[in-house]
């Protein structure tokens, strides 16, 4: 009796455990709050999977991924990273659109809605920006105040943030008085009311087009494809909107 019933039970659970699926998610920075929320969401919708995800600065994952690392789906905050792993090998598929993130200033203190001329102000001691080097937001800013002919006055000022998040931490905590973030971070429950937020207009600073590929091992994944379709799909729209992000066309 006790054979049986001990059969039994790793019958159950090898059942469990081949319906059970795992997706390995690498994320931007800036997809923290918004893909949590979506993993809450698609997880009661496929109570069968569990998505994992792995945030961090797009270039610093990039290279994850081309070492080795086991990650099904790379959701990046650009479309050239995407297109590097794809380049080196690495990707199962091909790189796609999902979303287009936008930056915005932000203060604790100041008024950051007089826009790029409160950079100037001698209130203004310290101003965080992500490293251009691995994080797209970051390369767009230096790319703005270059061309407005701000970067070498306010050089001095900025501090690198190794990723949007690390540069949106150094606002939030007023070791920065302002900081170039993206929208969605400040847009987050734990932020929102916290401080002043400006999105800088999309004639000076243009909406970041963000892409997603499947990587190789996941190239017969089933569940990492459909996690894929459903960030863009209706169903994930509203929290998309939510954290001020702008839809791809459909």
């Amino acid at each position: 009796m006790r054979k049986i019933i001990l059969s039994l039970l790793l019958t159950v659970a090898c059942a469990f455990s081949a319906s059970a699926a795992t997706v390995k998610v690498a994320a931007a920075a800036n997809l923290r709050f918004v893909l949590e929320e979506i993993k809450k969401q698609y997880e009661k919708e496929h109570p069968g999977t569990t998505l994992e995800l792995t945030f961090g600065s797009s270039g610093t994952l990039t290279t994850q991924i081309t070492n080795g690392a086991p990650f099904d789906v790379f959701m990046a905050a650009d479309v050239d990273f995407p297109k590097k792993v794809e380049k080196a090998g690495f990707a199962a598929g091909s790189v796609s659109t999902y979303i287009y993130g936008r930056v915005a200033m932000f203060s604790t203190t100041l008024d950051v809605s007089k826009g790029l001329k409160l950079l100037l102000d001698p209130a203004v001691k310290k101003i965080s920006v992500a490293d251009p080097k691995k994080a797209p937001y970051g390369e767009n800013t230096v790319a703005l105040l270059k061309r407005k002919g701000l970067y070498d006055k306010i050089a001095s000022k900025i501090v690198w943030g190794e990723n949007i998040s690390q540069a949106a931490q150094f606002a939030f905590t007023g070791n920065a008085e302002v900081g170039f973030i993206a929208y969605s971070l400040a847009m987050a429950p734990d932020m929102v009311g916290k401080g002043k937020v400006y999105p800088l207009p999309v004639k000076d600073c243009p909406l970041i087009e963000q892409a997603h590929v499947l990587l190789k091992p996941a190239a017969a994944n089933a569940d990492a494809k459909a996690f894929m379709a459903y960030v863009v799909s209706k169903k994930a729209d509203k929290i998309w909107l939510k954290y001020g992000y702008a839809l791809p066309k459909k």
